[in-house]
Formats: C-alpha cells, sequence, structure tokens
C-alpha cells in the first residue's frame, strides 16, 4: 500500500503551536504594562497620601476630630428632643425644586433626611443621581451639569443646590459653569476658603482621587469666588474635619453665613440643620415675590 506523504500534516500543528505562543506572549507583555501602571499609580497615590501638610493650613485639632464618633448618639438624642417638644418647622414659601450633593465618601442615602423634611415644606427634591461621591473627574462632573441643566428645564425653575462638604464645592462650581440653571447655593462644611488643605480629609481625597486637592480636573471657581447667584455657608465651630474658618467663608466669598451646632457628619441630618435648610429656601421668596 502506497504511503501518503505527512509533511504537510506535521506542518500544521506547528503553525498552531507559534500562533499560539505568540499570543500567549503578548497577553504577557500586556499583562506587565498594566501591572507596571498599576505599581505607578500605587505609588503616586501613596506619596499624595504622605504629602506633608503647609505650615499654614491647619485642619481641626484631634480631640475635635475624635468627636466626630459621637455623632450617631447625639443626632439620635436631637430627634428625640424634637419629638418629645416639637418645634414648629418654619412656614413654606414657594416650592422649589431641589438637589442634594452628598459629601466625599458618601452615598445620596446619608441625606435622606433632609429630602424628607425639604418635602414636606412643598419642594420637589432629587439627589445628585450619580451614586457615591468618590471625587470629580471631567466626565463624571459633565455629566452631573447635564442633569442640573436638564432638571431645570424640566421644571421650569433654576435649582436650589445644596451641597455637603465636597457637594458644596460641586454646587458652587456648577453655579459658576450654569448660573441661568442654578437659583441658589447652599454649602453645609464645605471648604471653600483659604488653604486647601484646612481640613483633615485631604490626605483621603488625595489617596482615592488620584489627583492634588488644589489641581481638581473640574476647575477652581469653586474656591473662593462666590458664584454669581445667592451662596449660603452653612458651618460649625464644632467641625472636626474642615476647619471652621474654611467653611464659613469671607465676606464675597458667600452672601451669608449661619452657624450650626453640630458635627461635620451631623450636617447631612440633624434636625436644626433641616430647618435651617427650609429658612434659607424660603428668603427667595423674600429676594423675588
Amino acid at each position: 500500500m502506497k504511503r501518503l506523504p505527512s509533511a504537510g500534516l506535521a506542518l500544521t500543528p506547528l503553525r498552531f503551536a507559534g500562533a499560539a505562543d505568540r499570543d500567549l506572549g503578548d497577553r504577557w507583555r500586556d499583562a506587565r504594562a498594566r501591572l507596571g501602571d498599576w505599581r505607578r499609580a500605587i505609588a503616586w497615590r501613596g506619596a499624595l497620601a504622605f504629602q506633608p501638610r503647609p505650615s499654614e493650613a491647619r485642619g481641626p485639632a484631634l480631640p475635635r476630630l475624635l468627636s466626630e464618633l459621637k455623632t450617631p448618639f447625639e443626632l439620635w438624642r436631637a430627634r428625640g428632643a424634637e419629638r418629645r417638644d416639637p418645634t414648629a418647622m418654619l412656614p413654606p414659601g414657594l416650592s422649589r425644586p431641589v438637589m442634594l450633593l452628598p459629601g466625599f465618601g458618601t452615598h445620596p442615602l446619608r441625606m435622606r433626611r433632609l429630602g424628607h423634611v425639604l418635602a414636606a415644606a412643598g419642594h420637589r427634591v432629587a439627589d445628585w443621581g450619580l451614586g457615591f461621591n468618590f471625587g470629580p473627574d471631567a466626565d463624571r462632573f459633565d455629566r452631573l451639569c447635564e442633569r442640573v441643566v436638564t432638571m431645570a428645564r424640566r421644571e421650569g425653575q433654576p435649582l436650589v443646590l445644596i451641597g455637603w462638604s465636597l457637594g458644596g464645592l460641586f454646587a458652587r462650581e456648577i453655579a459658576h459653569r450654569h448660573p441661568d440653571a442654578v437659583a441658589m447655593v447652599i454649602t453645609m462644611g464645605s471648604p471653600f476658603s483659604g488653604d486647601r488643605r484646612a481640613n483633615n480629609a485631604w490626605r483621603a481625597y488625595q489617596l482615592i482621587t488620584g489627583h492634588l486637592v488644589d489641581a481638581p480636573p473640574v476647575g477652581d471657581r469653586c474656591f473662593g469666588v462666590k458664584p454669581p447667584v445667592p451662596t449660603v455657608a452653612l458651618w460649625s465651630p464644632r467641625d472636626g474635619i474642615v476647619s471652621p474658618r474654611s467653611s464659613c467663608g469671607r465676606p464675597g466669598e458667600r452672601d451669608r453665613a449661619l452657624a450650626m451646632r453640630c458635627t461635620h457628619l451631623g450636617f447631612a441630618s440633624h434636625p436644626d440643620v433641616a430647618r435651617a435648610l427650609v429658612g434659607v429656601i424660603a428668603t427667595l421668596d423674600q429676594d423675588n415675590p
């Protein structure tokens, strides 16, 4: 019997083996490149996290920072006092569209109690729609601006933006970009004045976001310069995270500053803060009867 030639059959598996080896080599080089990128990113973020604080910048002292741990107890006590001796809520004014912007590392659910009080006062309340706030990037901030403009157009009125901590900086920047879509900005414990490191969260912010606290990728008009709309700063001398001077601001950086007696974490749901917000929003009706 005549044997079939086998040379062609033998070459086929060798050709596929060579292609597989090349694919494996490409994947290995890609994996090494990605690993190198991760190492550089980790090293960069580590350097940001351990950057020395400028000597002129001061955050709240350690005892004040530790007092933030008492926030749940203080909120429980304040709500209990309100139930035992309810204080009449300020009479609601005209209904306004309101957007709540959460603080750094928090979810909009942390501000739901404020939202309930504002809704009970007749306002149409929405959260920012982006989930957890882990700092700004250009794409997410553009989406937030688009959401504000769209909501203002749908409601037929400019929005009241209420921002807690970092959320307040977002609100100020949005008002600079889209003043026609914003009726008022209210910040709560937001570090918009003075040195960007006059707080106890800037290292964590730089570690997570990967950029310097004084060089956000969405612009820096949120710092210092007052937005071209009514701007009210709620601040607390008991704030353990942001320097009270930074969140109170100077004349010309905001229109009004109101002192609260709560912790930084308490801004998100304290009954006194909720009442203050209702009263501040009502001033829009006085200015624009």
